[in-house]
């Protein structure tokens, strides 16, 4: 998983002709204080064609993957249905990162269950990151699906389909050192015609002890940066305005060619990437503080489309918490990363991944965490309680000795703290205008429009006639601790 990136995306399907896979935005969803989209896909659904119902739970990297999925289905004839009930083949994508996340998949799989019993023949797979580590229970213990399929198989899906309808269960969950689906054209799921996710690299070699990522995900490996580059300029060709770079540590990117005469890093892809027009934006994550190097930064100030905005996950703000979390390194190291971000970009905004409550952490540990939140100016956090994974370190090593209450108090804390700073934070863009890429329609008015400002601030104004793709100047005239409300002063 993305590290700190969590979203809930819910790909429901219908019927729109002119463009097949563009969605819109329909409702806002929160889990662990963490707000996500969910998405309406409308979709032609022919008659007389195999139906697909898919539903993406995760970060940024598994709707990149649904994506996938939608493509490789959509070339062996299946195309996607709005109503569970007409489907005749239901995929979850799935996420393991924290125990919440797998029990609200658990609860659709029962709902699955249900429309299995009216209709036998329905094939129910579960995709991702849950299949890999539980496969033997969804298959054999509890029989609640029929094919799973791990991140790496995808392509697998036709063949393991068979093997359904043939009347066996099927699985495939082996992980690969070189599948990247560099060769794939990813179907453009849910978005605006806008903005688009860009899968750079796959896996994670960093083993922080509370991940299950490196194990349900794999080796890192990163795709051929002309492919990359290809797929980003043919989104801008046609009319996306915004990529953002996936990874889950982008900063480890690195490719070199079969002769070994052309080597890329992440700072060369970056600039590649924004060498394609300066009107396409470049944004990307997740940064590991181990590896963000000053010659990344130097490129985000060298080129205005690249935004000023850096994912960078604390984690904990005491050496010695992160020592246990394995995140190579320490409190220092991490100041002056931020120290050398706000030197090179002055006008970059940071957000950051908080846990507390982490195996041992004493109540001094946690103040240092909180003293970091107010040394980071954070523009934004995710922030959770720690909650063990089955198979990783810490569940292997140490104790899940804080009692509930006393996350529950932390986490509270570290909320109460950083809201305050994000607060701060949009306090201090009063009167400053931004570049803003529109959007869309704000959710809560059809008559104003929203969009990110370069920091990833969510900004939103009155619509004055500009579309959906359009470059705007903004002033901020006021704020909320999560909003910048501002009005149109010109077109860019």
């Amino acid at each position: 998983m993305v590290d700190g990136a969590f979203f809930v995306f819910l790909h429901k399907l219908k019927n729109k002709m002119a463009n097949p896979f563009s969605g819109n935005v329909f409702e806002k969803v929160q889990d662990e204080g963490r707000q996500g989209e969910a998405f309406v896909l409308d979709i032609p659904a022919a008659p007389g064609l195999k139906k697909m119902y898919l539903e993406s739970y995760g970060c940024q990297m598994n709707f990149s993957d649904s994506e996938i999925v939608a493509s490789i289905m959509s070339e062996n004839g299946y195309v996607p249905t709005a109503a569970l009930e007409e489907a005749d083949v239901v995929f979850i994508n799935t996420c393991s990162i924290r125990d919440n996340a797998e029990q609200k998949v658990r609860g659709r799989l029962q709902v699955f269950r249900q429309h299995k019993k009216n209709k036998p023949e329905l094939v129910v797979g579960v995709l991702g990151c849950m299949a890999e580590r539980l496969k033997s229970k969804l298959l054999e213990q509890e029989k609640l699906v029929d094919l799973v399929v791990g991140p790496d198989a995808y392509k697998d899906l036709p063949n393991l389909l068979e093997q359904v309808d043939s009347g066996s269960k099927a699985v495939n969950v082996l992980l690969s050192r070189e599948e990247t689906y560099a060769d794939i054209t990813p179907v453009r799921l849910g978005g605006n015609g806008v903005l688009a996710f860009v899968t750079i690299m796959r896996g994670c070699d960093n083993m922080c002890s509370f991940c299950v990522v490196p194990f349900t995900r794999g080796r890192e490996r990163s795709r051929d940066p002309h492919t990359i580059v290809q797929e980003c300029r043919q989104l801008f060709e046609n009319d996306y305005k915004e990529v953002t770079l996936l990874g889950q540590n982008v900063d480890s990117f690195h490719w070199t060619s079969e002769d070994g005469s052309e080597k890329v890093n992440f700072a060369r892809l970056l600039e590649l990437v924004a060498q394609i027009d300066p009107q396409l934006r470049v944004r990307f994550s997740t940064s590991h503080p181990k590896d963000i190097t000053d010659e990344v930064l130097h490129t985000m100030a060298a080129y205005d489309n690249i935004c000023k905005n850096i994912h960078l996950p604390v984690q904990s703000g005491n050496s010695v918490v992160l020592e246990r979390m394995n995140r190579t390194y320490d409190r220092d190291w991490y100041i002056g990363r931020v120290e050398a971000i706000r030197r090179i970009l002055p006008d970059c905004s940071i957000t950051t991944d908080i846990i507390a409550g982490f195996c041992g952490e004493t109540e001094q540990q946690h103040q240092d965490t909180l003293s970091m939140i107010a040394f980071g100016k954070y523009t934004f956090a995710f922030m959770f309680k720690y909650s063990e994974r089955p198979g990783t370190l810490a569940a292997r090593k140490f104790v899940d000795d804080i009692p509930e209450e006393v996350k529950s108090r932390r986490l509270q804390e570290i909320i109460q703290l950083q809201n305050q700073q994000s607060l701060l934070s949009n306090e201090a863009d009063l009167g400053k205008t931004f570049k803003v890429l529109v959007e869309g329609p704000s959710r809560k008015s059809e008559d104003f429009y929203c969009g990110r400002n370069s920091q990833n601030k969510m900004m939103v104004f009155p619509r004055q006639g500009v579309q959906r793709g359009d470059y705007v100047y903004v002033k901020v005239v006021s704020c909320t601790q999560a909003t910048l409300l501002g009005e149109i002063v010109k077109e860019a």
